[in-house]
């Protein structure tokens, strides 16, 4: 498994490019915006996108996932169906934001204990609601590395202020279904820096084990 994180938008929303070595298959994950970009990442790697995931409903995120899944002829899925109502405001949220997004019907709803796959590598999906109610993480076991979209950052954790978004159900998202992954799991956020499980347990001032003493 490779990945590259492409930002896209102003946001600086980190779209994440995974591929199988094996079979040079890809996914972009998150294609929010600045297509132009993504396409050159993937013929960059040398790569052919078979899919598109999605973690959750807002347009930094998403916002034209659908228009790349339909211009490559690919399929897409995700998130949870609990965030329709963010992906049919996409095209309202473009006016809002001055963000090109446009609503999409995703070839696949994901559920908790699912599995997607690209090319020979499996992820398992984990529903981590609190930030959007329908948000899901992607986990690779073997390489010990999850896409975690706006669940948790480097130092932080998703904004709760959204409509249906809920702090404690964040943290219960974090702490069930994050944290027994490993410490030695490294997480790419949806925005900023990388990092590890371990490291955020041991100082996230939201969401690290002292702080929830």
């Amino acid at each position: 498994m490779r990945v590259a994180i492409v930002p896209v938008t102003p946001l600086e929303q980190n779209c994440s490019l995974i591929w199988c070595t094996k079979t040079g298959k890809a996914a972009l994950v998150d294609p929010g915006g600045d297509l132009d970009q993504l396409k050159l990442a993937l013929h960059k790697a040398g790569v052919t996108l078979e899919k598109v995931l999605v973690t959750h409903g807002h347009l930094d995120h998403c916002g034209l996932a659908g228009e790349l899944a339909k211009e490559m002829g690919v399929p897409l899925e995700g998130p949870h169906e609990e965030d329709r109502f963010w992906i049919a405001q996409l095209d309202d949220d473009s006016q809002r934001w001055g963000i090109e997004a446009h609503c999409f019907e995703p070839d696949r709803w994901l559920h908790n204990g699912d599995k997607v796959t690209v090319g020979e590598l499996e992820l398992d999906v984990y529903h981590c609601p609190g930030h959007t109610p329908g948000h899901v993480v992607f986990h690779h076991a073997p390489s010990k590395f999850a896409i975690v979209g706006d669940v948790l950052f480097r130092g932080s954790v998703g904004r709760t202020d959204f409509p249906r978004g809920d702090f404690q159900t964040l943290v219960d998202s974090i702490t069930r279904r994050l944290w027994p992954l490993g410490e030695d799991t490294t997480f790419v956020p949806g925005h900023g820096p990388i990092s590890t499980f371990g490291d955020e347990r041991r100082s996230n001032p939201f969401v690290g084990d002292a702080a929830l003493a």
